[in-house]
């Protein structure tokens, strides 16, 4: 069975995988079909809206990375994790916190919290 850092860094690696084909299997093999992703922010549901949903975050955030910070906190189908978004090997300009739930080894949801973000401007 994947570890849930394991999964949770699969997650990463789909908000920052550019390569269409390559971010579809990706979130193949990281979400359930049903799934469901939701923030502040943004929200999408079944794969390919979590895939049109990361698509216009890449946008938005072009050149930028997501990166894990600290560990994976777990218990029966639930887990949380911290994330930043920023320049690579840069200090976070965005970061928060993420609660998910597991089905099958698989995400099936999330629910994102954003602890710090630029403020838009006026």
């Amino acid at each position: 069975m994947t570890s849930y850092a394991e999964l949770i860094d699969r997650y990463i690696a789909t908000w920052n995988e550019t390569d269409p084909r390559r971010r579809k299997e990706l979130i193949a093999s990281t979400w359930t079909e049903d799934s469901r992703y939701v923030d502040p922010l943004v929200q999408g549901e079944g794969r390919n809206g979590i895939n049109a949903m990361i698509e216009a975050v890449q946008k938005q955030f072009s050149g930028l990375r997501f990166r894990r910070a600290g560990d994976v906190d777990a218990h029966h189908d639930r887990l949380r994790f911290k994330w930043e978004l920023g320049p690579e090997g840069g200090p976070a300009v965005v970061a928060g916190v993420d609660f998910g739930v597991i089905r099958d080894g698989l995400l099936q949801a999330i629910s994102g919290f954003i602890d710090f973000a630029p403020k838009p401007v006026a």
